[in-house]
This record gives structure tokens, sequence and C-alpha cells, in this order.
């Protein structure tokens, strides 16, 4: 008997799962490896590896907003209402965003410049993010509860397609001095330094990750992918590859569209390849959870893609925190890798942990009042 398609949750929590497992490696290897380890290949390409997570939870993002806004559309809501709803949920998570930046300066007070308060860190461009594409959505939302489905991906496409084509100069000749610096941060991540900086998150180029994510989510919801979901899967895997390689082609042009190239921070044309990478790996994703061993009853990436905000949040403090199990800088691979292992256990455990808590609340029955209301 031929496997039955995954609930699209499945592979997406999935992908979370797998963006969690990759971003845990690259920040144990790069907290706890020192002397000559820190030096050798093997760490160079733990740390390549860190580039995937924040491009592919901001195209899942991308995806998941789509994903909801047809499961509010089956229930009835205008569109005009998701929309909206779309733009509170995203200043909810940038809130978190910034709650999670206090957290951070209070546990590291003392050494911690006060700067880092602004930080614009991933869960940051993840609420801008998704607050811009609610804002997307409510020029296309109407009076009705159908969404303009081409329209939307033609749209999201383009979004991200600007957003990628200014950051060269929103980085170089367009740099907005004259906002102040918490401000521009969020535009080119120049956070106090007085020139963009690549260790942030800035609208640009991030957010266009997002944008593709969600014109990917809204292709997924027309009835003619619908019907042939499997074969659409597969193609974006040959697409994500042909994309890659027309970007090292354009790449390897003997002229540039811009004065100042950077290729690995600015450039459309990594954007371009790392969007190629993105389809590829939510073609195997999908691959993985409806023929492989993703399809299996338990997944520990899919239950950990569940809870991909919790894990996110906390691991962070037992690796580069305060309350790191492991010595700063100080360990072969060896001891590296079972710190790894140590924080993958508990934070499956952690995520088992949440699951259940939550399960047991929708079990707990309602409060008299609420049954005197029903």
């Amino acid at each position: 008997m031929p496997a039955s398609p995954p609930s699209r949750v499945v592979y997406i929590d999935w992908l979370r799962g797998l963006a969690c497992l990759v971003m845990f490696q690259t920040h144990c290897y790069d907290a706890w490896l020192g002397g000559a380890a820190r030096k050798g290949t093997f760490f160079m390409w733990s740390q390549i590896g860190g580039t995937l997570p924040a491009p592919l939870f901001l195209f899942l993002a991308g995806i998941s907003v789509a994903l909801v806004a047809e499961r509010l559309r089956k229930k009835g809501a205008p569109t005009r209402s998701t929309a909206l709803r779309t733009i509170r949920r995203g200043a909810e998570v940038l809130g978190l965003g910034l709650l999670f930046r206090l957290q951070e300066f209070v546990i590291s007070w003392g050494w911690a410049p006060w700067s880092d308060l602004l930080r614009v860190d991933i869960l940051n461009t993840i609420g801008v993010a998704i607050m811009l594409m609610g804002c997307l959505m409510l020029l296309f939302s109407g009076d009705g509860i159908a969404w303009p489905r081409k329209k939307m991906v033609i749209a999201a496409l383009g979004a991200a397609t600007a957003i990628s084509l200014a950051t060269p100069l929103l980085w170089t000749t367009w740099r907005i001095h004259w906002l102040p610096w918490p401000i521009e941060t969020y535009i080119n991540g120049v956070h106090n330094t007085g020139k963009p900086a690549p260790g942030f998150f800035p609208i640009f180029p991030w957010a266009g990750f997002a944008f593709v994510g969600l014109a990917v989510g809204f292709a997924i919801l027309s009835e003619g992918i619908r019907k042939h979901e499997a074969s659409f899967f597969i193609s974006c895997g040959v697409a994500g590859v042909a994309i890659m390689y027309f970007s090292q082609w354009f790449t390897a042009r003997p002229w540039h569209i811009y004065r100042v190239f950077d290729y690995w921070h600015t450039s459309p044309e990594f954007f371009l390849c790392r969007v190629g990478l993105l389809m590829i790996v939510l073609s195997g994703g999908y691959i993985w959870c409806r023929w492989g061993p993703g399809a299996w009853k338990y997944s520990p990436l899919t239950q950990m893609g569940k809870t991909s905000l919790l894990v996110y949040w906390v691991h962070i403090e037992f690796v580069y925190g305060r309350f790191s199990i492991m010595q700063r800088r100080a360990l072969g691979i060896g001891g590296a890798s079972l710190g790894l292992a140590i924080i993958f256990v508990a934070m499956l455990l952690l995520s088992v942990a949440r699951t259940n808590w939550k399960n047991r609340r929708k079990e707990l029955p309602a409060a008299p009042g609420k049954l005197a209301n029903a």
C-alpha cells in the first residue's frame, strides 16, 4: 500500500527540528571547541552548516503563515481579519525577541554592553518578517474569505526579489544614515558600530527568505498542486538545483551590477543560492516524511520542531550563557560532541514535557463559567 501524504504540519515540524539540530551543532562547537580543534577543517564545516538554520526558520515561517491563513479561511474568517491577525502574531514574536534580548542582558549583567539590548537577533527578524507578510496579505485581502493565490505568489516573490536587490545598496551607497542606529540596524544590521555588520539579522536580506516561503505556501494551496503534491515537492528539489547552478553561473560573470560587491553578505547571487538550497531541503524534508523514517510513528526532529521557539530560547543559556554545561573554548572535538549530545537529549526531553503539558491542559474540563456560557 503506498504511503499516504503527510500532514503539512509534519514535514514543516520535521524541518524546524532539523534547523534546531544544525543550530545546536553550530553553537556547541563554536562555544566549546578550543585550541587546535578550533583551527581545523571540522570546525570550519560546522560553522558553514550554521548558515542554514536562520534562512530555514524564516522560510518555514513564510510557509506557515500561508497555511495558517488557509485554515482560518476554511473556518470562515475574512481575509482582512486573517491579515490583521498575522500582523499581531508578528508583533508578539518581535516582543518575544526583545524579551529574549532583555533576559540575555540581565543574565550577562556586568560584562554585556547595554547595546546588546537592541541587537537584531533572528527572533526579532522573524517577528518583523511576519508583520510585513501580514501587511502584504492586507493589500490583497478585500472583503471576502478567498485569497487570490496566484496574485499572492507573484506579490510574495516580488517582495523577496525587491529585498534581495535592494540589500547591497542599503548596506553601502544608500545607507540611511539619518535614522537612529537602533532603527537603522533593522534595515542593514549597522548596530552601534557605524557600519553594517554580518553578525546580525536585518530585514535586508533576511526577510526575503520569509517571502519566498510565503510564495511557496500559497502555491501549495492551489487546487492543481494539491492534486499532484508529491510531484510538486520533487520538482522543488530539481528547481533548487537549477537555481543554485544559475546563481553560480551568474556570479562567475566578469561584471557585477553593484559598485560594492560582497558575495557572502549582501549579493543577490548568494541570496539566490540559498533559496535554491532551501528548495532542495524542502523537497528532501517532504520525501523523508512521506516515504522515509520521518513517516514513522515517532520522530525526535518532528517533536522538537513543535517547540522550536522554546528549545532555541533555552539552549542558548546552556551553551553560551552563565549556565554553560561545558568549559568555554577549552574542549576537543570529542568533549564538544558529548556536550552536543547532552544538549540534544535535554532539549528533546524539554520539548516532550512542553507538549505533554499542553495536551493535559486541553484535556482539562472547562471552568464552570465557560460551561455556563457554552
